[in-house]
C-alpha cells in the first residue's frame, strides 16, 4: 500500500489523482496547516527530514520514502502504470511528456509562490509598523517581475494547447496531472479568462473520474488571493 501524507491544499493533491487513475491501493494522512503561518507541521519531518509534502511511503517495499512531485510521479508510474499515464520512450510524446513534467516544478511554480508569498508581507506575522513599506516592496516586485513572468507562461501554454488535445500528445498523461496545480492556482487568482485553451484543458481535466473521486478524498485545492 502506498500512505500518501497530504498536507491540505497543496501539491499532494496531484498525487491522490494519479493514484485514483492508476487504480493502486492508497491511503490518505491529512495534515492541516498552521493557521498563522500556513505552513506544514512539524510532524510530517517524522515522515521526511524536510516536513514537505507531498511525500508517500511504500509499505509494500519495507517503507520506502519518496518525497518531490516528479520524483514521485516517476516512481508511482514505474510501480503501478502499464503504458496508460506514461508515453512510449522514444516518441515526441514522451519527450514532451518530460518536458512538462519538470516545467511544472522547474518554471511555472516559482512566480507564483513568489507572489503568494509577497501577497502575506502586509499581514502579520510581519510586524505592523513595517507593513506600509513591505507592501510597497511587495507590489513593485509583483508588477515588474513576477506579472510579466507570469504573462509569459500563460502565453506559452496557451500556443501550446492548441497543437494537441492534452500536454503531452492526444492521449492524457501524467503530465496533465503535473501540470494541473499551477493552473489551479492561477484559476484561483483570476487569471486564466483570456487564455480559453487553458480553461478547456482544466475544465477537461475537472471531468476526469479519478479526479473527481481525488477532490472527495484530499479536499479541492484553492490558491486565490
Amino acid at each position: 500500500m502506498i500512505e500518501v501524507h497530504h498536507l491540505e491544499n497543496s501539491r499532494s493533491q496531484r498525487v491522490i489523482w494519479l493514484l485514483e487513475e492508476l487504480s493502486a491501493d492508497y491511503e490518505v494522512i491529512t495534515y492541516r496547516r498552521d493557521p498563522k503561518t500556513m505552513l506544514a507541521p512539524e510532524s510530517l519531518k517524522q515522515v521526511h527530514p524536510l516536513g514537505k509534502s507531498p511525500v508517500i511511503v511504500d509499505t509494500e517495499r519495507e517503507g520506502e520514502v519518496v518525497a518531490e512531485s516528479g520524483a514521485i510521479i516517476e516512481y508511482l508510474l514505474e510501480r503501478f502504470d502499464d503504458g496508460q499515464l506514461l508515453p512510449p520512450a522514444g516518441t515526441p510524446e514522451r519527450r514532451r511528456y518530460r518536458f512538462w513534467l519538470h516545467h511544472a516544478e522547474g518554471s511555472a511554480m516559482p512566480p507564483l509562490v513568489m507572489t503568494l508569498v509577497f501577497s502575506r508581507l502586509d499581514k502579520p506575522p510581519v510586524p505592523a509598523l513595517i507593513r506600509p513599506i513591505a507592501r510597497l516592496l511587495a507590489n513593485g516586485v509583483k508588477t515588474k517581475f513576477l506579472d510579466p513572468q507570469i504573462r509569459d507562461l500563460l502565453a506559452f501554454w496557451e500556443g501550446e494547447c492548441g497543437q494537441h488535445a492534452w500536454l503531452s500528445g492526444e492521449t492524457f498523461s501524467a503530465a496533465d496531472i503535473q501540470m494541473s496545480f499551477p493552473l489551479l492556482a492561477l484559476e484561483g487568482q483570476g487569471r486564466l479568462g483570456d487564455y480559453p485553451r487553458l480553461t478547456d484543458l482544466l475544465a477537461r481535466m475537472g471531468e476526469r473520474k479519478a479526479y473527481q473521486r481525488a477532490v472527495e478524498k484530499g479536499g479541492e485545492f484553492s490558491m486565490s488571493g
